[in-house]
């Protein structure tokens, strides 16, 4: 019996099937820490592109992407066809930071992408395989170079959960981090959204920076993410980025962008900086560089590097395989400029699930940059947004769409065309301003929805603050057709949960 493939465990009438077993295996073993497991119940067995099969044969469109990851998807075969290449040529697998070719073809297909301000004057330091591990040597890197400790960074920010990283993310108090306003149009700090809070929010940050007695010294360095991604995904206006690249080049503190999650043309430009035309003085990188395998860098100014040898070093910064992976990756999204087509398809999802907020008023609010799309689910009961969000009324709980006047969803706001030139004039990112005051945030009705699109075999992940935000991060090879598919479960999906009709286990769609 033990070649049996019937996917159950032991030869018995009616026993469970394996991935079952796996599953409860997983739960008894594995750390409370995991997260994604939680979530997602499910034993993924074979993948290709924007799908992934599991253990139980149920398909499922994968708009997680390796929590963004995987910029072609799974198992591309350009990036398989570049592992192969290592492994059948005898090359070291393992090489610590020597040189080899394989590294070489990596560095070069890197620094050909890099903004050209920082490409002609860049250094690059491999860290630890992880993007967290990038931060930390960033972080590292300013402090030595300056000579300062402290840090500016942002409300919302996640930059990784070791020790300097976590820091500098949202939720951590460290003394040495002064947390600036990051402009959130529907929840905006100061109240008022739009320019006008962006500017206030830049202000905010030249005050503190300008007043002797604010007590907040020089800083090591600035640190942001172009689009706050884990924070809700919330693109940075253009005019702020270059606000903050002005103060911070006045007051000789070095810019860190963190573009581990928003690289490699996931924001519908090769990295989001290009978008506001600045250059950092460091980038940190990470996710989609390997090529769906473990590689992290920093990117800096060469008169930043001051370290000495041996000064930050780590035994797997010389990930062959993964620089492999990379190189192809990176020459595949230059080369299709797939970039340009993230902007695109991008630009059209964004507008259809706008509609989708129309319909249906548990969608706060939609925006997004590029393929890094989000839904910020509020409860659309309540205008008090003050109080506790309420979670999830249960799957049958019925729910009532507030009345809605005749002049339009809300005579009282200011009324900003949606259509795609308008967007596009009004704000150089396509995340729209908020058509409706912000309502609490809904966490509950925000899993529910993921769980509904669970179902119907979409896999989505949740962000925000209040984790609210249905986060969309496909491959930048999805297709039109594909995206229609994408569009079609998750507004299924939302309706499920929106009218009360969400039930029990359903089967997703093959």
């Amino acid at each position: 019996m033990d070649g049996r493939t019937d996917g159950s465990e032991g030869g018995l009438a009616g026993a469970r099937p394996a991935h079952e077993g796996i599953l409860r295996r997983q739960a008894a073993r594995e750390s409370s820490a995991r997260t994604y497991a939680r979530a997602l119940p499910i034993v993924p067995v074979r993948a290709r592109g924007l799908t992934i099969e599991g253990a139980d044969g149920r398909r499922y469109l994968d708009c997680l992407s390796g929590a963004g990851a995987l910029a072609l998807g799974h198992n591309h075969p350009v990036v398989l066809e570049a592992v192969r290449a290592v492994l059948d040529s005898g090359a070291p697998l393992h090489a610590l930071d020597l040189a080899t070719p394989v590294k070489d073809a990596f560095v070069t297909e890197l620094f050909h992408t890099l903004p050209p301000g920082l490409a002609d004057h860049a250094r690059v330091q491999f860290c630890g395989p992880a993007g967290t591990d990038a931060v930390e040597a960033a972080l590292k890197l300013v402090r030595t170079a300056t000579g300062r400790t402290g840090v500016l960074a942002f409300t919302g920010a996640y930059h990784g959960m070791t020790a300097a990283a976590q820091d500098a993310s949202g939720h951590a108090t460290d003394v040495r981090v002064t947390r600036l306003p990051y402009p959130y149009d529907y929840r905006c700090p100061f109240g008022i959204g739009g320019e006008a809070g962006a500017e206030l929010a830049a202000r905010w940050t030249e005050h503190l920076l300008d007043d002797p007695r604010s007590g907040v010294p020089t800083p090591a360095g600035m640190i942001l993410e172009p689009v706050q991604g884990e924070g809700g995904v919330i693109p940075a206006p253009d005019a702020w980025l270059r606000r903050m690249r002005q103060i911070t080049a006045d007051h000789s503190i070095p810019l860190i962008a963190d573009e581990i999650q928003t690289g490699v043309g996931r924001t519908g430009a090769f990295w989001a900086v290009e978008h506001s035309g600045i250059t950092p003085d460091v980038m940190v990188l990470s996710k989609a560089i390997g090529g769906s395998l473990p590689l992290a860098v920093v990117v800096y100014r060469d008169d930043l590097d001051v370290w000495e040898p041996g000064t930050h070093a780590g035994t797997f910064r010389g990930n062959q395989l993964a620089m492999a992976a990379g190189t192809a990756t990176l020459a595949y999204v230059r080369r299709h400029r797939l970039a340009d087509h993230a902007a695109s398809l991008g630009t059209r999802m964004l507008t259809q699930l706008r509609t989708l907020a129309d319909r249906f008023p548990c969608i706060g609010d939609v925006r997004g940059r590029g393929l890094m799309i989000g839904l910020e689910v509020v409860d659309p009961e309540r205008e008090d947004a003050d109080r506790e969000p309420r979670g999830c009324e249960g799957p049958h709980g019925e729910r009532r769409r507030p009345e809605r006047s005749a002049e339009g969803p809300d005579a009282a706001q200011p009324q900003v065309p949606r259509d795609e030139a308008d967007v596009s004039a009004n704000r150089s990112t396509t995340h729209a301003p908020a058509p409706r005051a912000p309502r609490p945030a809904a966490p509950g009705l925000a899993a529910a929805i993921r769980g509904e699109c669970l179902k119907r075999g979409l896999i989505v992940e949740l962000g925000g603050r209040h984790a609210s935000v249905v986060r969309l991060l496909p491959p930048l090879t999805i297709t039109d057709e594909q995206a229609t598919a994408v569009l079609d479960r998750l507004a299924d999906a939302v309706e499920a949960v929106a009218r009360g009709t969400a039930d029990g286990p359903g089967r997703p769609h093959p």
